[in-house]
Order: structure tokens, then C-alpha cells, then sequence
């Protein structure tokens, strides 16, 4: 629906919403949308707030005001399917004054512009409604563009209701691929396209408000963001995991709900059948509830469906990332639980590892979050959890059963957390040093340090990543490969490396009583002590693997106004070893590996299939075809699974037994980054011509983390 609801900070379930969505408040009155008192001020708040405070102090001009116009737009109507030509040729007269609405806080025209948008939104709804039942002719030779972002606004209403007649069939058909029963898909569409008007009536000044300033917001940048006092309490009730829910970052794109990542340890994660990029199309409630299609539906009502108590359960109909929407839905039932800081917690084990002829141990250490309890720490508890100290306590435990060859440190789907954390983690690998450097609003340089000399691990190390490792991952991995410490496996990283302070708006204006929400800015940037950003490009690792996740989809560089990838001057660091002489040799004996990996060759052909689906826009209204194509999807799908499933000595699947499971089967689908990264590690002790078991020196006496 918005490019707005499809920034990185998403809907997350984990136990409530991380709002990108509208907050919800009273019902509308009747007539346009106005704004209240307040917004003036908030506005010209926040207009300061940015040129002041932001790191890039932007100019509120002309310029902005234009970024933030094509933004508004795109808010409000991403796929074009209900302003005219006309409305936006009207609304360019207001291109180059929203910078002024900003800074005066006079906001008619940003409520002038979205209440047309509702009368048009309305009007297109009520033309869907009155057409559903017509005639639909289900195999035509037209072909329907399904998304429109790219194409002109609509000439005439005429040509506005010509692609909805091509919509109302491409949903029809859809529905009666998995339903021949016609005047029921029918029934379902008149209950979606209401709901969506019902959805939208709901809109209020609290609202548009928070769409427009957020328009301008993500014209600077797009983590800085505003929250209405609904979304700012709603964030605040996230932050301190209240709630239960299903662990599940969530966004919207166009009319469906998303799956943008899978908390590791949580009920979702648990399923083993929900991945970024499904689409939640139906949730029921319990083992029996009748579900409610959900198409169309605001994020925050979808959320309230999701949302229970602790031990309920969910249903949730989900069309997989790399499958047609025609696809039939696959159900998936999750029991609600409370993601808590056990769940969140580093995990170890030893993993023994054939390479060459010789057993390998190698401890794997994954930590899905850089967490730490803050209040404990404060209120002096000598046991307060953190990363570090889990991470700590797991290296003990390596030397006391016996010793590990090497250690691998599993960052993957890590989204970030502390940067306390993230530099005394690094400290446990490395000597005392910087770790990272981060640059303010005025250019001055802090040099972040790890200021303990002890080195708890020495021994071989390997850091594992993919494309939603972020923020604190990057600071560590990022700090790890400049010592040339340990090698970096995987995927290209997220790309985040912004920091961001909540200023509440009401503290700026401590006389009033209203509630006047929050205003989430960015202050500074995070660089490597070799002097390159982490943000915009991540980290690459020594050992590429390609995404299934594009970054120009899924990564920092997918923003438009993603603040660039720069370098300033490198810390003064030491290296603690010399990798980048062995890097070309482990890059060769990878590369061999893949050539002859089953498993490799299976990502790879995945990643084709989903790029493929990402690309292809265009279908042919044409149930018969749509449905050769479907069952021919399908057997390609089941002889590339047999394929597999032969290579690793199992017994092929017949349709039957596919149609009842995932594929491949969750407990079958390959680790290949863990798989390989292991190998590469022990590629490495033999490269440097010692098996390097730790003794009694390689792992030292714990130090005390401050």
C-alpha cells in the first residue's frame, strides 16, 4: 500500500506492533479530514528538530519539499490505482510548498491532498463493489499489469475502471484456483473490498498526520521517523515485551501482509514453515475459527488478529515468497507465546567435523540478539544477562569438555541491539583496541574501544552473516575482519549503520496536555576502524554466498533516501593476524566444494525461482492457462525435490506426500552457510598447519565486564 509501511522497522510480533502503520482512533465524522491544533506546532517542531539536530542537517526547502511530495504520493497510492492524471497535475502546483507546511505548520494542503485521495479511494471501491458480480469472462487473451508503480496515473476514470475490471478478474481467478465454487470467491471479494472500505473510514487527523510528517521524514532519511502518541506508546510497549504474539517482523506491500523476518527462538521460528517474504492472506482464530481473508486489511488490524494470549492458538493462511499469489494457501498454526529473554538468549554446542581424513570440534556459539538488561545492570546484579557474558560463559564451557579446534559465531537474521555489547563482545576476540568509530552531527570522531586487554578466545574464529544481520552485527563482524581476526561467511549484510535518539515531542513542550508523540531522528554514523561506514553497503564477507534477498530489495540500499556509504580516516589498530594472505587459497578450495554440492546447486536454483516470481508482474487473465502453469510449477517443484531428496540416499515424495508437507521438509532443507562455514573454518587450521586445539592459554580467566 505505502512505501512508508515498507521501511526495515516493520510490524513486529514478537509481542506487540512497531508501528509503520496508521495509529487507529476514533471513528471519522463525516466530511475532510482536518488537522488539529497541535499538528502546528508538532510540525514546525519537527522541521527545526531535523535541520538542527539530524546528522545530515538537511535544508528545509524546495528541494525537500519536492522528495517529500513524490513520497506523499506514493504513501498514499504506490500502485496507482486510484488518483487520475488530473488529481496529480492539480497537486503540482503544491510540489514545492510542503517544505513550507512544515516549517509554518500550516497543513491544509497535505489534508486537501489526502482527502481527495479518499474520495477517489472511495469511489473506486464503490465501482468494485457494484461490478463483482457481472460476468466474468475467465479466459481472455488480456493480460493484467499487477504492479503499477511504475506506470502513469490513469488518464480518465474510464481507464481507472477498465484496470479494475482486469483486477476484479485477476482476483477471481486467483480465489477460483483454489475454489471452483464461484458465488463463494464472489462473497470473499464483496467482504474484502468492504473491509477495505471500512478500514479506511477509520482514518483520522491523527492518521494523516503521521503519514505526511513521515513523508518528510523519509525524504532526509528513512529511519527517522515520527510516532503518533498511540504508535509512540505501542513502540514503548514492544521495547519492554509485554505482549505475546508469534515472533514475526511484519510489513505491508501494496494490499498484503508480509513476512519481513522470523525471530530466531520464537513460536513462528518454532512452525519452521514461515519465511521473509510470505504473505499472510487469512488468519483464523483457535484449531476451528473460520478465517477472515485479510487482503487489503490495515497492518495494525491484522496485528489485533495475530495478537492473543499466551498458549492460543493462530491459523494463519500463507502464500510462500517464491510462489504465484494463484498459488493455494498453505495453513500453518502457531501457539501464541511470550518471547522472553531465554528464548533471545546465545546458544552453544560442539559440532565434530569431518574434513580431510580428521575430526574436527568446533563450538558454535549463535546469538540472535546484542540484548542486555539494562535495569539490573543499574541496580548492580552481579548476574545481569548480556551477550557478552552468555558468549563468555559458552567459551568456558567449550574448555571444560575437552577443548574446541575453532569457534564459529552465528550472527545471522541478528538485527543489531546494544552497541555496549557489540564492542565487549568483539573484546572477548581481540586485545584491547577500537572497535568502532562514530561520527556526530558536528564531525566530531568518538573512537569506541575495547579497554580490556584480556583476549578470552584466540583460536581460530569464524563469523557467520546473511542479509538481515544489521546495526550491532555489523559493528562486530565488520570489527573482526579489519584485525583480520576471523572470516567473515556468508551473505552481504544489511547495510544499517545509522544511530538513531527518540526525543518525545511533549518534553520539548512540557505545558501541554496533550499527548504529542515521538520523534525517532538520526544523530551519527557508525565506520569501521578501517574507516568505511557500515552504512548503505554492510558488510562483505570473505566468503560470499549469493540471496535468495536482493539488496536492492531487501537491504539499506532498497531506501531511496538511504543516507550514502562514506569512509573517514582509519582508527590506530593493530591486525591480530594475517588472513588476507590466506583468503585467496579458502575462496579456491570453497568454490570447489560448490562446484560438486547438491545443496548449493539447490540455493541457487532457488534464488532463480524467487527472482524470477519478484520480476514477473505481468499475468494472463486466463484461468485455464494460469492453471496449466500451476500444475506444472508444481511437478518441476516435486522432481526438483526428488532430485534432492535421491542425492542425500532418501525416498522420493509422490504428489500426495508433497501436497501434506513443506517440499523438502523443514528438518531436510540444508544449512549451507553453516555447513560450509565449518568446512572453511577447518580449511584454515589446515592452511595454517596446526590442528590449534585450544589448551590451557587459548581460553583465559574470565575479566570482568564493565
Amino acid at each position: 500500500m505505502t512505501r512508508y509501511l515498507k521501511t526495515l522497522v516493520g510490524t513486529t510480533l514478537l509481542v506487540c506492533v512497531q508501528l509503520t502503520s496508521c495509529s487507529q482512533g476514533a471513528i471519522l465524522a463525516s466530511g475532510p479530514i482536518q488537522p488539529l491544533p497541535q499538528h502546528s506546532f508538532i510540525a514546525r517542531t519537527i522541521s527545526n528538530a531535523a535541520a538542527v539536530y539530524h546528522y545530515e542537517k538537511p535544508k528545509i526547502n524546495d528541494e525537500l519539499s519536492s522528495v517529500t511530495f513524490n513520497m506523499f504520493l506514493e504513501d498514499m497510492d504506490n500502485n496507482r490505482s486510484f488518483f487520475l492524471d488530473a488529481d496529480i497535475k492539480k497537486f503540482e502546483a503544491f510540489r514545492h510548498s510542503l517544505d513550507d507546511a512544515m516549517k509554518t505548520g500550516e497543513l491544509e494542503v497535505p489534508y486537501e491532498i489526502f482527502n481527495t485521495f479518499t474520495e477517489r479511494f472511495n469511489e473506486t471501491i464503490d465501482f468494485v463493489l457494484a461490478h463483482l458480480a457481472d460476468s466474468i469472462d475467465y479466459n481472455t487473451k488480456e493480460t493484467f499489469i499487477i504492479d503499477r508503480e511504475e506506470e502513469p496515473w490513469f488518464k480518465s476514470p474510464e481507464e481507472r475502471e477498465k484496470y479494475w475490471k482486469e483486477r476484479i478478474r485477476y482476483d477471481l481467478i486467483n480465489l477460483r484456483l483454489s475454489n471452483s465454487d464461484i458465488e463463494k470467491n464472489i462473497e470473499t471479494l464483496t467482504k474484502r473490498y468492504t473491509n477495505m472500505k471500512s478500514q479506511w473510514s477509520k482514518m483520522n487527523s491523527e492518521d494523516v498526520f503521521q503519514i505526511f510528517v513521515n513523508s518528510f521524514s523519509a525524504a532526509i532519511d528513512p529511519h527517522t521517523q515520527y510516532f503518533s502518541p498511540k504508535d509512540a506508546e505501542d513502540f514503548r510497549i514492544n521495547m519492554s515485551k509485554n505482549l505475546e504474539g508469534i515472533g514475526a517482523t511484519l510489513q505491508t506491500d501494496g494490499d498484503y501482509t508480509v513476512v519481513r523476518q522470523v525471530v530466531k527462538g520464537s513460536p513462528a521460528d518454532k512452525s519452521n514453515e514461515i519465511n521473509p517474504g510470505d504473505r499472510i492472506v487469512g488468519v483464523g482464530q483457535g484449531k476451528e475459527g473460520e478465517f477472515e481473508d485479510v487482503v487489503g486489511w490495515r497492518i495494525d488490524e491484522v496485528v489485533d488478529r495475530i495478537r492473543g494470549p499466551k498458549g492460543t492458538v493462530v491459523r494463519l493462511k500463507i502464500v510462500p515468497a517464491a510462489a504465484d499469489l494463484s498459488t493455494p494457501p498453505k495453513i500453518v498454526s502457531i501457539v501464541r507465546d511470550k518471547i522472553n529473554l531465554e528464548d533471545q538468549r546465545a546458544k552453544s554446542e560442539i559440532k565434530e567435523v569431518e574434513h580431510n581424513g580428521n575430526t574436527f570440534r568446533i563450538g558454535v556459539i549463535s546469538v540472535l540478539d546484542f540484548y542486555i538488561d539494562f535495569d539490573a545492570l543499574r541496580a548492580g546484579d552481579p548476574d545481569y544477562n548480556s551477550a557478552t557474558r552468555d558468549v563468555r560463559k559458552a567459551l568456558e564451557e567449550f574448555k571444560a569438555q575437552g577443548g574446541v579446534d575453532g569457534v564459529v559465531i552465528d550472527l545471522r537474521n541478528n538485527g543489531g541491539g546494544s552497541l555496549k555489547e557489540a564492542i565487549e563482545l568483539t573484546g572477548l576476540f581481540i586485545k584491547e583496541g577500537p572497535v568502532v568509530q562514530v561520527k556526530d552531527t558536528r564531525s566530531r570522531i568518538e573512537v569506541n574501544r575495547d579497554e580490556d586487554p584480556a583476549q578470552i578466545y584466540s583460536g581460530p574464529l569464524a563469523v557467520l552473516i546473511n542479509r538481515f544481520s544489521a546495526s550491532a552485527s555489523e559493528i562486530f563482524a565488520g570489527a573482526i575482519q579489519d584485525y583480520q581476526r576471523g572470516l567473515i561467511i556468508g551473505e552481504q549484510s544489511f547495510g544499517k549503520g545509522t544511530v538513531q535518539t527518540q526525543v518525545s515531542i511533549n518534553d520539548l513542550f512540557p505545558g501541554s496536555d496533550e499527548k504529542m508523540g515521538q520523534y525517532n531522528i538520526t544523530i551519527a554514523k557508525f565506520y569501521r576502524v578501517s574507516g568505511g561506514s557500515t552504512q548503505n553497503k554492510g558488510v562483505i564477507p570473505d566468503i560470499l554466498f549469493p540471496s535468495a534477498f536482493p539488496a536492492e530489495e531487501f537491504g539499506e540500499s532498497a531506501q531511496p533516501t538511504a543516507l550514502p556509504w562514506d569512509q573517514i580516516e582509519p582508527a590506530d589498530y593493530q591486525l591480530a593476524g594475517n588472513l588476507s594472505t590466506l583468503t585467496p587459497d579458502l575462496e579456491k578450495l570453497h568454490e570447489a566444494r560448490m562446484e560438486t554440492s547438491k545443496d548449493y546447486e539447490y540455493l541457487l536454483q532457488d534464488i532463480k525461482e524467487f527472482k524470477k516470481k519478484l520480476e514477473d508482474q505481468t499475468v494472463l487473465l486466463n484461468f485455464e492457462h494460469l492453471q496449466k502453469e500451476r500444475e506444472e510449477d508444481k511437478s518441476e517443484q516435486l522432481a526438483r525435490t526428488n532430485a534432492y531428496r535421491s542425492s542425500k540416499g532418501l525416498p522420493v515424495l509422490s504428489e500426495e506426500q508433497a501436497e501434506k508437507a513443506d517440499t523438502v521438509g523443514a528438518d531436510l532443507k540444508p544449512d549451507l552457510i553453516m555447513k560450509e562455514g565449518l568446512q572453511v573454518l577447518t580449511d584454515l587450521i589446515d592452511l595454517r598447519g596446526a590442528r590449534a586445539v585450544v589448551k590451557e592459554n587459548e581460553i583465559l580467566q574470565p575479566a570482568d565486564v564493565h
